[in-house]
């Protein structure tokens, strides 16, 4: 298991994070690919960038 990943979004969902961002975040982290166009929004796209780049502190606007 990836310590980082889990305490990262523990940390997310006890600080009442927006979901989409959690679910964006984790699938970056983990270099999953995109959700189809459809179902994208900004807290998703947020999360999801900041996964990317292994970024485990830029949710405090998501909140």
């Amino acid at each position: 298991m990836n310590q980082e990943y889990h305490d990262t979004t523990v940390k997310m969902e006890s600080e009442g994070v927006n979901p989409e961002y959690i679910q964006g975040w984790q699938g970056g982290y983990v270099c999953n690919p995109e959700r189809e166009e459809q179902r994208v929004n900004e807290a998703y796209t947020a999360g999801y960038e900041d996964g990317l780049e292994k970024k485990t502190d830029g949710f405090a606007d998501w909140k």
